[in-house]
């Protein structure tokens, strides 16, 4: 029992530090990531919300 708390404590605590997406940060951090690593939705959420602002 002890182990599934911590994995989910661990868990929480990793989502919780993405930055938002649309952010500025969120824009610079999918900058920095090769574009064939992108998703469909990252590459229309940075469209939507980093290009056309």
């Amino acid at each position: 029992m002890k182990k599934l708390i911590l994995l989910l404590l661990c868990c929480f605590t990793i989502v919780a530090c993405a930055p938002e997406v649309g952010t500025k940060a969120w824009c610079e951090q999918l900058k920095e990531k090769p574009k064939g690593d992108w998703t469909a939705t990252e590459a229309k959420d940075y469209a939507k919300h980093c290009l056309f602002k």
